[in-house]
């Protein structure tokens, strides 16, 4: 820990105390709000375009709840930006409304981090942006620890909002993903987007008549898969035991046991190289029909692509890496020796073996022990 992170801690618990000591209680057990930022945003788009505001154009109040993102003041007032897990939404601050201590215990105790409540009417300021007039106050919880929160700018060629990060390092970012999620909010989309992945896999499979089952995680052989285990003790049995590395084996058992169609999403565990793009722990989906060959069942993930792509994406082409992929069925089908052919401009199972580690050192592949 560096001699600034430890004075900036340092002074956040000084204003902790000082906090307790004006009466307000830095951790609330509750609050109940009435919107979510995106709600109180929809909510005055919808007042404004049926012309529902006052004279004044304020719109319905509120009560928000967030963590503060951004913070100025300006003589009698102060703006900021509270962010929830909906978005963001700014609010307005005046000393004349909410009174001189509560005005000065925002100016001088508050960090960005911290969360709390404001209640209030919306409004639209005079550079177009939906706001909170804070009305209505309460602290909700203090941070003790500064976020890498990054700095927001405008593009003076394009006039687009630029971030510029302030938790870029990846490693520390996979390590501390509490953090990288409080400042990143499009990392809080990628979850969103594979809870909803699972959702719709969840859906296609019960809709195709399959059965999801749960299969044990511990397990005194371990297979359907080529894989180093994790090994741990059942003591009860004084046993050696594994974690899985794959759920064929007892799904397969159920098929034996009487059932069509059978699938599981699980964890399973490989203790072998850790990555990034490795991990010893994975969610994978498997599932077993019965009456049916390979081209039924590539049939079958074909369409639970399509179904993934229509429910989470709305769409049937994405980009990625610069690249535009389309789930547009029917998907091309080849085989391994197809596409190597391809890619080698040769037939692999025409090379001998030297000739094949060859050509893998010219194309950069690791090579295969």
């Amino acid at each position: 820990m560096t001699e600034e992170l430890n004075q900036v801690m340092k002074i956040r618990r000084e204003k902790l105390e000082l906090l307790k000591d004006r009466g307000i209680q830095p951790f609330a057990y509750r609050y109940s709000r009435t919107h979510t930022a995106r709600e109180a945003l929809a909510l005055f788009e919808t007042e404004e375009n049926t012309g529902s505001l006052t004279e004044d154009g304020l719109g319905s109040s509120v009560k928000v709840g967030g963590r503060l993102k951004s913070f100025r003041g300006h003589g009698k007032t102060a703006f900021g930006h509270l962010e929830d897990g909906s978005g963001s939404i700014q609010v307005y601050f005046r000393k004349d409304v909410l009174g001189e201590e509560i005005f000065q215990t925002i100016l001088e105790l508050l960090d960005l981090g911290d969360w709390m409540g404001v209640e209030g009417p919306l409004f639209r300021t005079r550079s177009g942006e939906v706001t909170i007039r804070a009305e209505g106050w309460k602290f909700l919880a203090k941070s003790l620890r500064p976020l890498p929160f990054g700095k927001t700018e405008e593009d003076p060629e394009t006039g687009e909002q630029v971030i510029h990060s302030g938790f870029a390092d990846i490693e520390a970012r996979y390590r501390q993903r509490y953090a990288d999620l409080a400042v990143h909010p499009e990392v809080r989309e990628v979850f969103r987007a594979r809870s909803q992945m699972v959702t719709a896999i969840r859906e296609f499979m019960d809709r195709e008549g399959f059965l999801e089952v749960e299969t044990p995680a511990l397990q005194p052989i371990y297979g359907g898969a080529t894989a180093r285990p994790f090994v741990t003790k059942h003591n009860a049995l004084d046993r050696r035991m594994y974690l899985r590395i794959a759920d064929e084996l007892y799904l397969k058992r159920l098929i034996v046991g009487g059932f069509d169609r059978v699938y599981e999403i699980a964890k399973d565990f490989r203790n072998e190289g850790l990555s990034r793009f490795h991990n010893p722990e994975f969610t994978m989906l498997e599932f077993y029909q019965a009456f049916a060959d390979y081209h039924d069942m590539m049939d079958q993930v074909e369409r639970l692509m399509v179904h993934v792509a229509d429910r989470v994406l709305g769409a049937r082409t994405v980009s990625y890496q610069g690249e535009e992929i389309s789930f547009e069925p029917p998907f091309q089908r080849v085989s391994l020796v197809e596409a190597l052919s391809d890619a080698m401009g040769t037939n692999p199972m025409e090379l001998e073996e030297g000739e094949l580690r060859d050509r893998a050192q010219r194309l950069r592949l690791p090579e295969l022990e």
